[in-house]
């Protein structure tokens, strides 16, 4: 195993920092090899097979081409859960897993509401709530066919019951007709990323996550935030509740959009690391 783990890390020392080789070395002798990292000191002798040498040279291979380790394994954890993943979703960040935390942490567990997460992905967000919030009732909405297939599946995975629907939220009123209950909460991570920060972007993310799901116009970059609160205007019950993960850049715009149109209360709400990357707003009353 000694001679294994230092092919690893002499393989993709030119690609990664230390800190990243040293997670993807224990991931994989964990994924592959069914060996725990408090197991690495004991099992340092041990000799792999044929099998596994072979399997972590493929997964090293496929590393230095930058390709997500998530996708490689097809599964990744997500505030506690685990969710599939392949490149018709993006990979579930912990920046997310704080949004899903900000709902936890303003609506008991035991209370009786209904949950809309727009643009649901993997279902990372809509499945968390059902688990965390059990009592509500929670749908969720994608363009993407792909993207809906993994989230079913994941759903089936985490015993979590979700309602999905195929929409475009770029057409929020024509949605909105189609979807028959209101909501005490929206959700949503949308597409945010500008055309132009693609530069400043890792290959990893570049060249396999679906741009569909990242990127938005750059002289268009509250696109999705508008449409969806347009939608939230017309599904929104009375002193509900609209939560946006959103590009730290546009914070203030986002909150001032929301403003000008029917919502009260707007934060803006700095992660874990001090970005500006969350907004929180309620409905007026009706």
């Amino acid at each position: 195993m000694t001679e294994t783990v230092a092919y690893i890390q002499d393989t993709l020392k030119n690609y990664y920092p230390p800190s990243e080789i040293k997670a993807f070395t224990r991931l994989i002798m964990e994924r592959v090899c069914d060996i725990q990292p408090h197991q690495f000191l004991l099992c340092k002798d041990k000799e792999l097979s044929e099998k596994e040498k072979s399997q972590i040279h493929n997964i090293v291979e496929r590393l230095t081409k930058f390709e997500p380790i998530q996708y490689i394994f097809g599964k990744t954890d997500f505030y506690g859960f685990e969710f599939l993943v392949n490149p018709s979703v993006l990979i579930p960040r912990p920046e997310t897993e704080e949004l899903v935390e900000l709902i936890v942490h303003d609506y008991p567990g035991n209370k009786e509401i209904e949950i809309m997460d727009v643009g649901t992905g993997s279902g990372c967000i809509a499945i968390a709530l059902k688990r965390l919030l059990p009592k509500a009732q929670v749908s969720a909405i994608d363009i993407s066919a792909e993207a809906l297939k993994v989230a079913e599946k994941n759903a089936s995975l985490n015993r979590a019951s979700i309602f999905f629907y195929q929409k475009d939220i770029l057409e929020p009123h024509k949605t909105g007709d189609e979807i028959e209950p209101d909501f005490d909460i929206i959700v949503s991570n949308p597409p945010y990323i500008m055309e132009k920060e693609k530069a400043t972007m890792e290959p990893n993310v570049l060249d396999y996550e679906p741009h569909q799901a990242l990127f938005v116009p750059d002289n268009n970059p509250l696109l999705f935030y508008q449409c969806i609160t347009r939608f939230a205007e017309q599904k929104l019950k009375k002193k509900g509740y609209l939560y946006f993960e959103i590009n730290s850049q546009l914070g203030e715009q986002v909150v001032n959009m929301l403003r000008m149109m029917e919502f009260k209360h707007v934060e803006l709400i700095q992660d874990l690391s001090g970005n500006d990357r969350f907004v929180k707003a309620q409905t007026w009353d009706r």
